[in-house]
């Protein structure tokens, strides 16, 4: 008799959204917590130009080469199964130090893994990634309020920051999520 494999089904959620911003992912449960930042990054629609670190239960995790100090362990010698064991428990992620993008990371389920499917792979999600550098939950929120008013002073101003996109806060494409998560497993 073959021992079952099993595979996570993990939501990550940025702190703070309102409405929320979320993911939902099926990953291995042997996926390290570096694997997992390169994962979110894709997933979320980050592009990976800043800092990060998972905290699990006060501890913290990030790439060694951030030089984050004596106390922060290697997030590569860290998998998914060690850190989360059973479903509900939860670890947090944050990305960009300046900006402070907290994410909330919880094991939704353990499920049976079926043969050789690919992972990762994201089942559903919601609303678009906030853009980088725009000055963190709150600073998203204005940005919004600003891009919802064309008369808003600041409204050309942000604009042309955001290189004249048209930007939907409600856009979120699980396919182009996958096509990202494909090409890297």
């Amino acid at each position: 008799m073959t021992a079952q494999t099993h595979k996570y089904q993990i939501k990550i959620s940025l702190r703070g959204a309102k409405p929320p911003i979320w993911r939902r992912l099926w990953v291995s449960r042997d996926t390290t917590l570096g694997q997992l930042h390169e994962v979110i990054q894709m997933a979320m629609g980050w592009y990976d130009c800043h800092l990060h670190h998972f905290d699990v239960n006060g501890e913290y995790y990030s790439a060694p080469e951030q030089e984050l100090g004596p106390d922060v362990a290697d997030e590569d010698e860290v998998t998914l199964a060690t850190v989360l064991r059973e479903p509900k428990q939860r670890i947090g992620y944050e990305y960009d130090f300046g900006d402070g993008w907290l994410h909330d990371i919880v094991l939704e389920k353990i499920l049976p893994q079926e043969g050789q499917e690919p992972l990762p792979v994201c089942v559903k999600g919601k609303r678009a990634c906030p853009p980088e550098d725009c000055g963190g939950i709150w600073g998203y929120g204005e940005l919004l309020e600003i891009l919802s008013d064309p008369k808003h002073e600041q409204y050309e101003d942000m604009r042309e920051w955001m290189g004249d996109e048209d930007f939907d806060p409600e856009a979120f494409c699980v396919d182009a999520v996958n096509r990202k998560l494909a090409a890297y497993g």
